[in-house]
């Protein structure tokens, strides 16, 4: 069984936002009218509302009376240190993603420390292990477990340069709300060295991360490990 096909607010809204994404609108320009919205993808009034107010909740726009909805842009945040992607934070141009173990699924014993539930442990998760390089240079090393839940051809899709966060909202309507994550320094193991390219006990952060979403019951986990040499990690709050 294939996943269910988004809804037609859930289209418009994906739509919208890759073009606010890929700045074809940019800060300060106005969407179309609710009317032109309307009649150009032939949707009711509270369909395209209800794209408009998730724009708004994600802070890619505003909608002001009597002016319409004004583009804000990209919304504020980096990667590790915020629950916007990494992918979406640095800019796909310059950041790329090497898969060094594929999507498999596999039995669940642990979660980077964060409890489990008995449910998510007798369904397993979907493992997968991934390389960031900024400009060329290993920067993050993911590894990322999600339940085996309702998540048809997931360990099929492609990920290579791709961001999980889109994968998971576009195709699954799973949205990341928010979540917890510790930070530790740490020196590099052997395992590091070698996707890392630095000398064994190289200084070298590790953010564990319990990220929750709009799906009820539905949490995933990834373990970063972070190498600031050239860049800092920072964010907004």
């Amino acid at each position: 069984m294939g996943a269910k096909e988004a809804p037609q607010y859930r289209k418009l809204y994906e739509l919208l936002r890759g073009l606010i994404e890929d700045l074809s609108y940019q800060y300060g320009d106005l969407l179309p009218s609710e009317n032109e919205l309307c009649a150009t993808h032939q949707l009711t009034r509270p369909t395209v509302r209800k794209a408009l107010d998730m724009l708004v909740n994600e802070g890619f726009i505003i909608r002001q009376q009597g002016k319409g909805s004004i583009v804000l842009g990209l919304p504020k945040g980096i990667g590790i240190l915020s629950l916007t992607g990494t992918t979406s934070a640095i800019g796909q141009d310059l950041l790329t993603t090497k898969i060094i173990v594929k999507p498999h699924i596999m039995s669940w014993e642990h979660a980077f420390g964060y409890e489990l539930s008995e449910r998510d442990r007798s369904l397993g998760c979907i493992h997968m292990e991934r390389l960031r390089l900024i400009n060329e240079k290993p920067v993050f090393y993911d590894i990322t477990m999600i339940p085996n839940l309702n998540l048809p051809r997931f360990t099929s899709r492609t990920f290579e340069n791709r961001s999980l966060f889109d994968i998971l909202r576009k195709h699954y309507q799973i949205e990341v709300k928010g979540g917890e994550q510790k930070i530790q320094a740490i020196t590099a193991d052997d395992r590091i060295v070698k996707h890392f390219g630095v000398k064994k006990n190289h200084p070298i952060l590790r953010v564990d991360r319990k990220l929750d979403t709009s799906k009820a019951g539905f949490s995933f986990f990834s373990q970063i490990y972070c190498n600031t040499e050239n860049y800092s990690l920072i964010g907004s709050f």
